[in-house]
């Protein structure tokens, strides 16, 4: 059988943008013949995620996440049905998901290393395990209540940075759930503030790009700042800080969490700021209930989810979920 994949056909530099040249899409034969405990599956959705970013280089600067290898296939999250099995957990129908999925048409897999998923949590909409009911919505969710300290009724502001992408969008949304009062985005476009508001409940919405930042804040923060969930200084004393990424500097080679000025670790210290670095990895024991609370939310329409978009190489294009399948080579959050 002859399938399609994507490799690593070269690596950007640990200061350089991706470009599409490091990727090449290649057709390689599949065993006809599967071995017991292993399954054969169809891909359907496939994820791009920052931490990817990361993987392109020979060190990925974390003890976590192993390097792709050049001319081997990319892999990420992924979702597929199965179309052959020989795993006694697993049967021909069954909808699967593993966090390291290859990104090629159809594999052979071992079955202990998938997750099999039930659609009806997510009204038949597949894609939304890789993203509000996946991993993105795993990490705002863990991270919030974790790192947050979130008390109901007791007026806390919660501001997002990167607040219109995949985990900012549901953080800010969730915030809200769990208790607080006020919720505030920062992103980069009039029209990502506009969704914000509009679509996605948040009381006020930050542009950077567009007059002074600090001075926005405390206009859209009247009452300061207790919980702030940066993806990428007026926060109250006992206030919160929870580190999920810093997407702004996966293209270059510096330290994660980047270490702050003398002068900002002093007000730190001066209002008992926790700061805290989170890696929802660390919470597997979490990820059950997080995706039976998560669902039960979108079920209820409290969580909307804007969805993914998809790029073929050159080309746009999107099919009725907003999503792409591996024929569109690159799946990315909004």
């Amino acid at each position: 059988m002859i399938i399609q994949r994507v490799v690593l056909n070269s690596r950007p530099g640990k200061n350089g943008n991706p470009v599409a040249e490091n990727f090449k899409v290649e057709e390689v034969s599949l065993p006809d013949t599967i071995n017991e405990g292993q399954v054969k599956v169809r891909t359907l959705y496939l994820s791009v995620d920052p931490y990817m970013r990361c993987k392109m280089n020979e060190d990925t600067g974390t003890d976590y996440l192993a390097p792709w290898q050049l001319a081997q296939v990319a892999d990420g999250g992924g979702i597929g049905v199965v179309e052959e099995s020989k795993h006694q957990k697993l049967a021909k129908g069954d909808f699967v998901t593993s966090f390291y999925w290859p990104w090629q048409t159809k594999a052979i897999l071992d079955g202990n290393g998938l997750e099999k998923v039930d659609p009806q949590l997510v009204d038949g909409h597949l894609s939304y395990f890789l993203g509000a009911i996946g991993m993105p919505g795993l990490t705002s969710l863990i991270g919030v209540q974790e790192k947050g300290h979130i008390s109901a009724g007791s007026n806390q502001t919660m501001v997002v940075s990167g607040a219109a992408g995949a985990c900012g969008s549901l953080a800010g949304q969730i915030g809200r759930l769990l208790g607080c009062s006020r919720v505030v985005g920062i992103c980069g476009t009039h029209e990502k503030c506009l969704f914000l508001t509009s679509e996605l409940g948040f009381d006020a919405a930050v542009n950077y790009k567009t007059g002074n930042v600090a001075e926005q804040l405390r206009d859209a923060c009247p009452d300061g700042v207790d919980v702030y969930f940066d993806n990428v200084g007026a926060m109250n004393e006992n206030s919160h800080i929870i580190l999920c990424g810093q997407i702004s500097q996966y293209n270059k080679d510096v330290p994660y969490p980047p270490p702050l000025p003398p002068a900002v670790e002093a007000v730190q210290r001066e209002r008992n700021i926790t700061r805290e670095r989170f890696m929802v990895l660390n919470y597997k024991d979490k990820f059950e209930p997080g995706i039976l609370q998560l669902s039960q939310w979108f079920k209820e329409g409290k969580l909307k989810y804007q969805g993914d978009y998809g790029k073929r190489l050159g080309k746009h294009g999107r099919n009725r979920e907003g999503q792409c399948h591996l024929k569109d080579y690159y799946c990315t959050a909004l």
